[in-house]
């Protein structure tokens, strides 16, 4: 497949949500110019045991077309519909496995992916697949969870732990709020009492929001109390009704790397609106201004 195209991976299963997630896609093929790739996975688990049931009899291969029928019929429908270009790959192996190795051969701009939100112990172990890619892929990936979704995205929810900002998640925030129109959120959750701490948020927040409207860009900036991060940041984001919320899977400080396995997990499995998960670079793991 050639790279000099730009994909957004959208995995389906055919389930309800994955078709949630796929017509979600549409705005950011849009908005990264990219072409949309329908990406299905045997899963290894499935053909083990399909491999006991039918013994010697033929089985892959008439599992793997039959996808691909599905999927092929499917990306021709939403060409019809929307006008937008898009592809087809059926793998077979570990689910997350596959749409990282995907992501990566083609140099995604996305990775849209519905999910049910895991339970129980998945919550702390980051059991599932949705889990598993944004730990793993380099790419940044939209977690779909709900069932109602706008077409745009005029309310960006930007939480920030502000005593040590990384830029791609705000430089980030603000392409996607140029090409939508969107007022972005910028909110920081205060666990202290520290005046000192106090001021330092006040003025990091005021920085962020200069460099923010300085792109013509409507922001509105909060500092509120709370001892539940991932607790005050979805009320927030109900409160504002906000159409996506931009979270960094590593590197902020206090979360560090518990980020991604409470905090953000927490978000991504609760969280009613879609969720942007950004894994910063090593080039990226910089303020935005130095002091």
């Amino acid at each position: 497949m050639s790279t000099s195209k730009k994909f957004i991976i959208v995995p389906i299963d055919f389930s309800e949500q994955s078709i949630i997630a796929l017509k979600q896609s549409y705005n950011i093929a849009r908005f990264s110019d990219s072409e949309i790739l329908l990406l299905h996975v045997i899963d290894e688990d499935m053909l083990a045991t399909l491999e006991y049931l039918f013994k010697d009899q033929p089985y892959e291969d008439p599992v793997k077309e039959q996808a691909k029928q599905r999927l092929d019929k499917l990306a021709r429908e939403v060409e019809k519909e929307t006008g937008l270009r898009l592809n087809t790959t059926v793998r077979k192996g570990k689910i997350y496995d596959e749409i990282v190795k995907l992501a990566e051969e083609t140099g995604a701009s996305f990775i849209i992916m519905g999910t049910h939100g895991a339970v129980g112990i998945k919550k702390k172990v980051m059991g599932s697949n949705a889990a598993r890619v944004i730990k793993e892929a380099n790419c940044p990936v939209i977690t779909i969870k709900g069932k109602d979704h706008k077409s745009g995205c005029k309310k960006i929810l930007l939480p920030l732990d502000l005593t040590k900002e990384t830029k791609e998640k705000v430089v980030k925030a603000v392409e996607l709020a140029q090409f939508f129109g969107s007022t972005i959120y910028v909110l920081s959750i205060l666990e202290t009492d520290d005046e000192f701490v106090i001021n330092r948020l006040n003025r990091q927040m005021e920085q962020v929001r200069s460099y923010i409207i300085n792109y013509n860009i409507d922001c509105v900036t909060e500092i509120i109390r709370g001892d539940d991060v991932p607790d005050s940041v979805l009320k927030y984001a109900e409160k504002i009704d906000a159409d996506l919320i931009v979270i960094m899977t590593q590197q902020e400080i206090n979360w560090v790397e518990m980020f991604i396995g409470f905090s953000a997990q927490e978000i991504i499995n609760n969280s009613s609106i879609p969720v942007l998960s950004i894994r910063p670079t090593l080039r990226d793991l910089t303020p935005i201004v130095t002091y």
